[in-house]
Order: structure tokens, then C-alpha cells, then sequence
């Protein structure tokens, strides 16, 4: 305000409302980013009807990252999230928000909300749908459970973490549509996302490890949002977690991996498979018979190497 006076947030039942307004927003822009960006791509590519889906899902998700990554930078610089790490779990539970903090959660919520009318609105094929689902469902909880169980700060930095290798890989398969054989970006993906993971696992020792164990309150108060300090004050429970956050980032890295191994496979055969065509067809060129004549034409006779007409038979008499 006015005077100094520093106004923050707790979330509510109204929130409800301001989600779902925010949900038709987000279908109006992504209507406009479809109409006035995509379709516009979409007529000079001439794509497959498979290859237009998934053209137009990267699309939209490449905006959508985009525009979040640079949000959400800008969130946890202007906090200082970044250049205090202590700020995360310091002062748990955090239940009370700066405006921009609650302002960016409630957009996460009202976007991927308004991915499922658009599974209907965009005419996904049928077997495309439980996946979208699946991948629908774990933003949803991640980012909800993140907003009510008060650990709003940490997951900021995921998010960031998260969205910016989704980006990279949406954007290389729009750069893969428009040219099969450009697959730079794919290569930068993989560093951005082994990156991100080794910083997304140490985000997750640092502090379910040392810094939640560390919080002065450490009772049980689900009234003033505090759900996890007792908790991890147990060694047991802290391990446990522990170990099911590095199996599941394990997970990610293993199917992470198969698909590289996979990509790379299909790569060198479809090399190796160029590669022997190619040699089939030099030889085959080398190969050939060339037809040659004994001698050469000369007005309209035939002359031998030498330049000499050849000998005429003499016909005997019977």
C-alpha cells in the first residue's frame, strides 16, 4: 500500500472462482494462438493429419513454457528465492503470499485445467488422450499439492526446472517438423534435461534433508498449515522420502536414457541404410555395360580405327 504496509495472501474458497475465470481467459488465448500462429504454419508445412496434432500440441506448449519460464524467473528473482536458498524452508509453513506468488500459482491451475475442454476443442485422436490425461493430472497435483500443503517456494523452483526442458523439447520437435534431419535442439534438450534433474534432486536433499528438520516448530498444526516439519524431523521418514525421490528420479533418468539409446539406434540404421544405397547404386552405375562400336561413321560409312574403310567380300560366281 500506500504507507509501506506489505499486503500477502492465504488461499481460500474464492480462489475456486478466480480459477475458473482464469480458465476461459486461458481458452480465448489459446484460441488467438491457434487461429493467428499455428494454422498460419500449419497451411505452408502441409503436414500428416498425426504429424498436424502434434505440431499443434508442441505449439501451444512451447508458448506456454516460454511465457512461464520468463514469469517465473522473474517471480523468484524479485523474491530473492534464488539468492538466499535458506528462504525456502525458513519460516515454514509459508501461508501467507505476495500477490504475484498466488497470482502465478492460480494461472498454473486455470491453464492445465483448461488442457482438458481443449482435449475436446482440438479433436485429440483417441489414443492420444490417456496420455495428455496422464500428463494433465501430475501437473495438476503437483502444483495444487505445492499451493495447499504451504510449500509454495520450493515449488517455484521445480517448476522453473521443469519447464524449461519441457520447452527445449517441444521446440525441437518444432524445428524436427519443418526440417526431419535438423536435430541440434533434440541434443540441447538432453543436456538442458540431465541438467535440470541433477539440480531438481539436489533441490530435493537440500531441503527435505537438512532444511525442513531444521524449522523451529515442529508440531503438528494443520490449522496454521503446518503438515510436514514433525515429519521430517523423524530419520526414518526423512530417509524414506529420501529414497522414493531418487528412485523416481531414477525412473525418469532410465526412461530418459532408453529413449536416447532408441533415437540414437534409429539414427545409425537410418545412416547405415543411406549409406549401403548409395554404394549399391555406384556399383550398379559401375557396372553397367557400355556399348562401343569396332570403328566409327563417316558419311554414312563405316570406317575402321585407323580411318580406313573395311574390306568389301567379292562375291564368287556360282
Amino acid at each position: 500500500s500506500a504507507d509501506g504496509e506489505l499486503v500477502q495472501y492465504h488461499y481460500g474458497l474464492k480462489d475456486l472462482v478466480t480459477i475458473l475465470f482464469y480458465v476461459f481467459i486461458a481458452i480465448i488465448l489459446h484460441a488467438v494462438v491457434q487461429e493467428y500462429a499455428l494454422d498460419k504454419i500449419n497451411r505452408r508445412l502441409h503436414l500428416s493429419k498425426v504429424k498436424h496434432s502434434k505440431f499443434n500440441e508442441s505449439g501451444q506448449l512451447v508458448a506456454f513454457h516460454l511465457t512461464s519460464v520468463i514469469w517465473c524467473l522473474y517471480v523468484v528473482v524479485t523474491e530473492g528465492y534464488i539468492a538466499n536458498p535458506r528462504s525456502l524452508w525458513e519460516n515454514y509453513p509459508h501461508v501467507y503470499l505476495p500477490f504475484q506468488v498466488k497470482f502465478f500459482y492460480l494461472c498454473q491451475l486455470a491453464y492445465w485445467l483448461h488442457a482438458l475442454p481443449e482435449l475436446y476443442f482440438q479433436k485429440v485422436r483417441k489414443e492420444e488422450i490417456p496420455r495428455q490425461l496422464r500428463c494433465i493430472a501430475l501437473y495438476l497435483v503437483h502444483i495444487a499439492g505445492a499451493y495447499l500443503l504451504n510449500l509454495t517456494r520450493l515449488g517455484l523452483i521445480l517448476l522453473l526446472l521443469q519447464y524449461l526442458a519441457e520447452f527445449f523439447f517441444h521446440m525441437a520437435r518444432l524445428v524436427c517438423f519443418t526440417d526431419e534431419n535438423n536435430e541440434k535442439l533434440f541434443n540441447v534438450w538432453a543436456v538442458v534435461f540431465v541438467v535440470t534433474r541433477l539440480f531438481t534432486l539436489t533441490l530435493y536433499i537440500l531441503v527435505i534433508g537438512f532444511g525442513l528438520p531444521r524449522v523451529e516448530n515442529q508440531a503438528l498444526e494443520p490449522e496454521r498449515g503446518n503438515f510436514f516439519s514433525f515429519l521430517f524431523n523423524n530419520i526414518l521418514f526423512r530417509m524414506s522420502v529420501l529414497l522414493l525421490v531418487c528412485l523416481f528420479q531414477a525412473s525418469v533418468m532410465w526412461r530418459f536414457i532408453h529413449f536416447q539409446l532408441r533415437r540414437w539406434r534409429e539414427y545409425w540404421n537410418e545412416q547405415s541404410s543411406r549409406k549401403r544405397a548409395a554404394a549399391a547404386a555406384a556399383t550398379k552405375q559401375q557396372a553397367k555395360p557400355l556399348k562401343r562400336d569396332s570403328g566409327y561413321h563417316e558419311n554414312g560409312v563405316v570406317k575402321a580405327e585407323n580411318g580406313t574403310s573395311p574390306r568389301t567380300k567379292k562375291l564368287k560366281s556360282p
